[in-house]
């Protein structure tokens, strides 16, 4: 069913700008009944099935001739439609709703939120910054004093108080704090978002002029540096661990052994041979070092920012981690994919990343445009009776029920919806059952029923702002019409019975033949040895099917079945064919994964099939052809009632210039 209405949408009409002149665009090409068919109405239509504009401009008149019948014929329907009052169709009309309700909240969310925000996520991360922090926490102090604090340690830095002594005196995170409250380089995806906006809203040198709140606590920002962001970069290095032969760290020892690497690096020797001969890095030294491509904060921070400061192809001084003493040699820089080629990659990290905070603040946004209204009074009144009840039928026996059961609870956009309801469901929805009917719940089971009445109501008024959903709907609406059309014209009428089945039979039978075919039982074994054993037991009069059931494999034809295959389609069929006398079986033989062998059950010589065998194919044939008929019957009265004329002249300047 969904495959017709598919089929029927890839000639539906979509908005495709031409490159011809409006005169070119308005010729009429065709006309039946009251309507008519214009010259860029067709160009777009053939487009939007599928072929470019280039392939377009050299196809045949015949082709486009053919297209264009095909088009009035669907232009014809869709006029019988009205004419039947498809638009007042309760049925038609509540698919069409629930299909726009259904398919517009997701292209909405995904046109107004994602699209715009993954494109701004592109342009974000083709640079990284370097950002510092001063963070107070509040879960050693209430909230309201850690967002004081918070405040008068921005308030003095405004008026130039240092921002390094101020994080290093007053900042909760221990593990910046003594580094000026450096947290090393970002990109957007890397740090949560009220974090990143912050950062990417701020120049260099400057600090953010207000309070970031996060999950963690209260942030002010500086950013410090702002560069080009390298997506990934490929090195190689050479590690000298602390530790001599011995096992005994030995510092110094080992700096001297790092700087005679270094020196002969200096003088030409090759990096990969010093890796593969000094490196006492177990991982990659047999690579030459090589530890392929990494991104930026994968390695230690030491080792990240020699290596991203490192043009292709230079070697680093000397570097020191808690690891030991490295050289690191750059070998490839990763270059930015263009937006199309990152797209699928950027949606992944999107998701993980922002998704859901983007998407609260699409809801709210949605909400001030729908005036989203909270009652107040209602809700206080509710948790003012209520010290015990829990969601689950309980609030249906409450004494104050009656008293506010009609009452709103929230509103937007001139909907109201009251207490009765939204407990109803509260009830339904497992995130709530059983849970204490208090402030927390109320807040969160109003946020998630109103948001989903929100988009749906947002995505009702959609055709109404946007040209591209409009023509979405129209492309849906035309195929549930034309299903319908076709449903009353042609599938419904078509009446199968056996008598009419057999006639069509006996007229075509010698189309439903079967080949030669065979059937045959196989013993097997992944073993020769074991097969071998087999054909031994065979040749000393043992019974094919015990041994069979033994092996626990058969072909076609199992014990008391004989079921005949076509030798063309398998290859132990095959071998059965080759076997003369049904009894007998073949020697053992390769085959696959193991070996067989195969015993002839039966033969099969080519023949008709009789009338129970081809029902199936006699069936779908003879409702194939009646549909064609019906189909064909259809567009005939349509072509009498209004008359198409095609116009080949002016058909022939299609996707051509002026």
């Amino acid at each position: 069913m969904r495959i017709r209405i598919l089929s029927v949408l890839l000639i539906a009409v979509a908005m495709y700008l031409s490159s011809c002149s409006p005169e070119h665009s308005k010729l009429v090409i065709a006309e039946y009944g009251n309507e008519k068919v214009t010259l860029g109405e067709f160009e777009n239509v053939y487009l939007k099935n599928g072929t470019s504009l280039e392939t377009a401009q050299k196809d045949s008149l015949s082709k486009l001739k053919n297209f264009l019948d095909l088009y009035v014929n669907f232009k014809m329907k869709l006029s019988d439609a009205a004419q039947r009052g498809f638009d007042k169709d309760p049925a038609l009309q509540s698919e069409l709703s629930d299909y726009k309700e259904r398919i517009g909240s997701s292209y909405l969310i995904e046109k107004e939120m994602v699209a715009p925000a993954l494109r701004d996520f592109y342009e974000k991360r083709k640079y990284e910054l370097r950002v510092s922090h001063l963070m107070i926490r509040p879960d050693t102090i209430s909230d309201a004093k850690a967002k004081e604090l918070a405040q008068s340690l921005l308030e003095r830095i405004k008026k130039g108080e240092s921002f390094e002594s101020l994080v290093k005196k007053y900042s909760s995170d221990s593990f910046s704090k003594d580094n000026g409250g450096d947290i090393y380089y970002i990109t957007a995806g890397t740090v949560i978002p009220e974090f990143e906006d912050a950062a990417y809203k701020t120049a260099v040198g400057d600090v953010y002029p207000e309070l970031v709140k996060t999950r963690y606590g209260y942030h002010i920002l500086k950013v410090t540096e702002k560069r080009e962001r390298i997506p990934s970069v490929r090195a190689s290095h050479i590690l000298i661990t602390f530790k001599n032969d011995s096992g005994k760290v030995d510092t110094a020892g080992a700096l001297a052994r790092i700087q005679d690497i270094h020196n002969q690096l200096l003088k030409g020797a090759d990096f990969a041979e010093l890796a593969k001969k000094y490196s006492e890095d177990p991982g990659s030294k047999q690579n030459g070092g090589d530890l392929g491509f990494f991104e930026r904060r994968v390695m230690i921070k030491e080792f990240d920012e020699a290596a991203f400061n490192l043009k292709k192809g230079q070697i680093s001084d000397i570097i020191k981690t808690n690891y030991g003493f490295h050289i690191l040699k750059v070998t490839d820089l990763a270059p930015a994919k263009p937006f199309d080629e990152e797209k699928d990659e950027l949606k992944k990290l999107y998701q993980r990343a922002r998704y859901d905070f983007d998407y609260a603040g699409f809801i709210r946004k949605l909400k001030d445009d729908f005036n989203f209204r909270i009652n107040d009074n209602t809700v206080n009144y509710i948790t003012k009776n209520n010290d015990t009840l829990k969601v689950g039928g309980q609030y249906w026996e409450a004494k104050w029920r009656n008293a506010i059961k009609d009452s709103t609870l929230y509103s937007f956009a001139g909907t109201t919806v009251q207490v009765d309801s939204f407990f109803k469901y509260i009830e339904q929805n497992p995130d709530f059952v059983n849970r204490k009917i208090d402030q927390n719940l109320l807040n969160a089971a109003i946020n998630k029923d109103s948001e989903s009445k929100i988009l749906k109501v947002a995505a009702m008024q959609l055709d109404k702002k946007d040209s591209q959903f409009a023509s979405l709907m129209d492309d849906y609406k035309n195929g549930i019409y034309i299903f319908k059309l076709q449903d009353d014209e042609i599938w419904s009428k078509i009446q199968i019975d056996s008598t009419k089945l057999m006639a069509y039979y006996e007229q075509n039978k010698s189309q439903y033949v079967w080949p030669d075919r065979v059937a045959y039982s196989e013993l097997f074994s992944a073993k020769d040895s074991v097969i071998n054993h087999y054909y031994d037991l065979l040749q000393k009069g043992a019974e094919f099917d015990s041994l069979g059931a033994k092996n626990e494999k058969f072909g076609s034809g199992k014990p008391g079945q004989t079921v005949f295959v076509d030798p063309a389609n398998n290859l132990v069929a095959r071998e059965a064919a080759k076997l003369e006398t049904p009894g007998t079986y073949s020697k053992p033989m390769k085959m696959g994964s193991g070996w067989i062998i195969v015993k002839l059950l039966a033969k099969d010589p080519s023949r008709i099939k009789s009338f129970e065998e081809a029902k199936a194919e006699v069936s779908a044939q003879y409702q194939d052809l009646e549909s064609k008929r019906l189909e064909n019957e259809y567009i005939s009265n349509l072509k009498n009632k209004y008359k198409p004329v095609v116009d080949n002249e002016k058909l022939e300047k299609a996707f051509k210039s002026n």
